[in-house]
């Protein structure tokens, strides 16, 4: 990888005389006074940077002191010669003689030189560029310190969102402005520079970022050290009708399109020209997946109609009916099969009709199909379940940009970025952290098999297999739980007790220990610690000289996931918890849920908002229904 520094005598190229021009500078951007060089035509080019239920139980109080995503990108085609899944041609590009401009596939970007803003100092630092304003990326921002690095933070999304609570806002549990924080307040604390614009591309070779703003205006960010928390997308898995005919909840944007269509389906079921059958169309609810995002969606939904919907609309209560569609035999089933059941006889007694073993074909403007598995012969087994709104949350996958840097740098994982135990991308100077990137499996095999060659043998002792295992479980955490017993393992693998582990039993061991190895689940609670592990890592990188990063990288230890337990809420102030095979779940896990989500809180006044959300105003001032 090139210093952006030295691009231009990188490339070593002698331009057709007249192919570019020397740039002057554009007028200075507020609020950033970025300061863009742009191709002469006539007149300088300018680039824009838009700014663009009841009274409580006493107790209540308690859940103050109880312990304990994403930015949308959209794929700009008329900038690329091929379609996303198409093969990327080699990079060529044109610099001008000043470094100013870069021509990529016909198109003149200038390149950033200048960031107005910032302290003099960071100048001269090295440059740290974070696309994304989620998860991850916060939590970097909190760890970094500033004194290391010239910080700049690029996202179409100004505001840092608490997902885990994103479907209480739908039904006005709690408002989306108690659940956001300005990212200029987060990076402010950081002294980082915050621009809303999005990264549609990453060129590594040049060590550069594409940026597109609002306005249309295209621009290259020049990086030393790159982290991409985009976050994921909503999967559909080919359904048709899915993002025509359902809501994603996944930004706070679509809760709030969600919470104005429930309202608005009440209010137009409550008219008098509006039919029986009418109304039991516009009162169907479902929700299309069996994980904690749809499972909250439903119970916060039931709790929405059993206290503030049947005092405004008791009329239209019986035409109500709430449904969970899921693939697999339970909900809930990342959870212990002991919780799952536990929250499928608490929707029983709420009335939430729980589809399970059901695929979904397609999903129509106001009805949705799906499959029962295991129907017996002679049985229709497609269903068809009308509704007025349906909330689709199934999975994730990969974003635009994300899929094209895959296929930039020929990663061949279809569902994240891979990442070696570093978080880094083909070990280089590209980190990518949160729903966006997945940890590459551990290379054991490699590891035994190199110990055998190393050692002329086909056969490991005790003492060779157990060093082995410490050098697996020191560059793999993930693999400590599987590892960490090296004498238990031995034994149970060694079949003929003749003291040693020979290449079958080796090849038995490392083929049982596969099947058990899982990538880390697309949490906020991963991406978190990720943000804060590669924040701690960069500043003691940050001490040295940027030549040395590499060799001194390798010596600090690789990311390991602290599993603290998950969390979700059932409905009725009741709430399960999950951690490996313990569950509990009831009011007190409830209690343990709200104060656990109030001190993650990343800043004081979201957690006075939330705090007033949840005690105040739902159980004295009720929930607002009005339409806005």
């Amino acid at each position: 990888m090139l210093p952006f520094a030295g691009l231009r005598s990188a490339v070593g190229r002698k331009l057709p005389a007249g192919c570019m021009r020397s740039l002057g500078r554009s007028n200075a951007l507020r609020p950033t006074q970025l300061r863009l060089y742009s191709e002469e035509a006539g007149t300088n080019a300018e680039a824009t940077i838009q700014r663009t239920r009841r009274i409580p139980r006493l107790g209540y109080a308690a859940a103050f002191t109880v312990a304990l995503t994403g930015a949308t990108a959209t794929y700009v085609a008329n900038t690329l010669r091929s379609e996303l899944d198409a093969e990327i041609a080699p990079l060529q590009p044109l610099i001008s003689p000043d470094g100013h401009t870069i021509t990529i596939d016909g198109v003149p970007l200038p390149v950033v030189k200048s960031f107005g803003g910032q302290d003099p100092g960071d100048a001269n630092r090295p440059r740290l560029v974070i696309l994304g304003s989620g998860w991850g990326a916060t939590s970097l921002l909190k760890t970094i310190d500033p004194a290391n690095y010239s910080t700049i933070v690029i996202s179409p999304s100004n505001a840092f969102l608490f997902t885990p609570l994103l479907p209480e806002s739908t039904t006005g549990t709690v408002e989306s402005r108690s659940l956001l924080e300005s990212m200029r307040k987060i990076c402010q604390r950081s002294r980082a520079t915050y621009w809303e614009a999005e990264a549609y591309d990453v060129y590594p070779d040049l060590q550069m970022v594409a940026v597109k703003t609002a306005a249309g205006d295209r621009f290259l960010v020049p990086y030393d050290k790159l982290v991409i928390g985009v976050g994921a997308q909503n999967a559909t898995f080919g359904v048709p009708g899915v993002k025509e005919n359902a809501n994603f909840l996944k930004t706070s944007h679509d809760a709030r399109s969600i919470r104005y269509k429930l309202l608005e389906l009440f209010e137009t079921a409550a008219l008098p020209t509006v039919s029986v059958e009418q109304k039991k169309q516009m009162l169907s609810f479902v929700c299309a997946g069996g994980g904690p995002t749809s499972i909250e969606f439903a119970t916060g939904l039931h709790d929405f109609i059993a206290e503030d919907a049947s005092k405004w609309f008791p009329d239209l209560i019986p035409y109500v009916k709430v449904s969970v569609i899921q693939s697999g035999e339970h909900i809930l089933n990342a959870f212990a099969e002991a919780i799952s059941t536990f929250a499928e006889d608490k929707f029983k007694r709420q009335n939430i009709d729980v589809i399970t073993n059901a695929r979904v074909v397609k999903v129509e403007k106001n009805n949705i199909t799906f499959r029962l598995k295991g129907a017996k012969p002679g049985e229709n087994d497609l269903v068809e379940l009308p509704f007025g709104l349906c909330v689709w949350s199934t999975g994730i996958e990969m974003r635009d940009i994300t899929k094209r840097i895959a296929t930039r740098l020929g990663l061949q994982n279809k569902r994240a970025l891979e990442v070696d135990p570093h978080l880094r991308i083909l070990g280089g100077n590209i980190y990518a952290i949160g729903d966006c990137a997945t940890i590459e499996s551990p290379k054991m095999q490699d590891m035994f098999m190199s110990r055998l060659r190393a050692k002329g043998s086909n056969r490991l002792s005790l003492e060779e297999f157990s060093e082995v295992c410490a050098s697996i479980v020191n560059k793999y955490p993930q693999a400590r739980v599987h590892l960490r017993k090296a004498r238990e393992t031995f034994d149970e693998y060694d079949r003929d007790q003749s003291g040693f582990l020979e290449i079958g039993e080796i090849e038995t061991l490392l083929k049982d220990i596969g099947k058990k190895l899982t990538s880390l689940p697309a949490t906020a609670q991963v991406a978190n610690q990720q943000g804060a592990y590669l924040g701690g890592k960069l500043n003691k990188l940050g001490e040295h000289n940027p030549s040395e990063w590499m060799a001194h990288e390798d010596k600090l230890r690789p990311f390991n996931y602290n599993h603290l337990g998950s969390f979700s809420y059932i409905g009725s102030d009741s709430a399960v918890y999950d951690y490996g095979n313990m569950g509990q779940g009831g009011w007190l896990v409830f209690l343990a849920w709200r104060g656990a989500y109030l001190s993650r809180q990343v800043s004081f006044r979201t957690r006075v908002l939330l705090a007033f959300d949840w005690f105040v105003k739902r159980y004295f001032l009720g929930r607002d229904i009005s339409r806005v």
